[in-house]
């Protein structure tokens, strides 16, 4: 069984012969990781991931007409940019050759390959700024609507171009939750973000691919609705954020997935190694078995060690394969 089969295996709960492991180390520990082992490769072929986490292809917006906005007007509002073409074009095919190579590279490891792109209330946030944002769902929520409805026209062409280029899965980054709760109404969640999503995750699923979801925080109020979107892995489902083991097991086992387990927050880099193993060994007690890919909760920070990420990744290798 190759890393792809496995993975596909956990998502769809059939049985496989280890956990599979993963975990989001490149963004902060690349130097301290290539100083030790040469590359961030030669780690993740050294404690074998089996899945690959692909960034690439075109951006969605023009950063640069954003910036000219930004500075001819007061204020940029969701009024405003329904007057105005600020999406890049999904069908630059010269955009996608860094993800055509990355599918390449992980598939001769035998890798699961997703691919990120964005979703509907985090992109924005970069457009408007987050308490602007959120002040716009108040005051704009129809202007927004269309908004997310043009931004879902553009990912169905960017799922297009993954899909061809080889990908298992498409990885919808959309942050919705604070440390206790949904950042804003849940009925506007409802109203204005579930349905451009059931639309981008039905039509991945129609290209033959796996969806998956990455939202931060306690998202526990609108669960029900992810699950209804389809999603087929949630990451990182943060237990210390109200979203305990329990509630994935009682409720939403059967319909999804999750990604996740190794907390940044609150274990990996923070925690003394015997409790930092402790900690490990408690997330696999929980969860071995179940629809579950062993993984760090978003990327390991920067105060983590070199001797730590090696005790962590150890123990990781060793428990998946009990």
């Amino acid at each position: 069984m190759n890393s792809t089969e496995r993975v596909r295996n956990v998502i769809l709960g059939k049985p496989v012969d280890r956990q599979p492991i993963y975990g989001w180390v490149a963004a902060n520990l690349e130097k301290p990781i290539r100083e030790k082992w040469g590359s961030v490769e030669a780690f993740e072929d050294l404690y074998e991931f089996d899945i690959a986490h692909i960034f690439g292809g075109p951006h969605p917006y023009d950063e640069e007409l954003l910036d000219r906005l930004r500075n001819d007007e007061e204020e940029m509002t969701p009024e405003l940019l329904l007057d105005v073409d600020f999406f890049t074009d999904p069908d630059n095919i010269a955009a996608y050759q860094n993800i055509e190579d990355a599918v390449k590279f992980h598939k001769e490891r035998g890798r699961f390959c997703y691919v990120q792109t964005p979703g509907f209330f985090e992109p924005f946030n970069g457009v408007f700024g987050i308490e602007n944002h959120l002040l716009y769902l108040a005051m704009y929520p129809d202007e927004l609507n269309e908004l997310y409805r043009r931004q879902a026209e553009w990912t169905l062409r960017f799922i297009d171009h993954c899909v061809e280029r080889g990908v298992d899965m498409i990885h919808f980054s959309d942050d919705w939750g604070s440390q206790n709760s949904l950042l804003f109404n849940p009925k506007l969640w409802w109203e204005i973000v579930f349905p451009h999503m059931k639309k981008v995750v039905d039509y991945a699923h129609s290209k033959g691919v796996f969806a998956s979801l990455h939202s931060d925080g306690c998202v526990a109020s609108v669960a029900d609705g992810i699950a209804e979107i389809g999603f087929d892995v949630v990451h990182p489902w943060q237990e210390n954020a109200g979203m305990g083991h329990d509630l994935y097991l009682e409720k939403y086992a059967d319909k999804f997935a999750i990604l996740g387990g190794i907390c940044v927050q609150s274990a990996i880099g923070l925690l003394p190694q015997e409790q930092l193993g402790e900690e490990i060994r408690r997330v696999f007690n929980n969860l071995r078995g179940k629809r579950w890919i062993c993984c760090t909760s978003h990327f390991v920070q920067d105060h983590c060690s070199i001797e730590d990420l090696t005790f962590a990744y150890d123990l990781i290798y060793k428990l998946a394969r009990e």
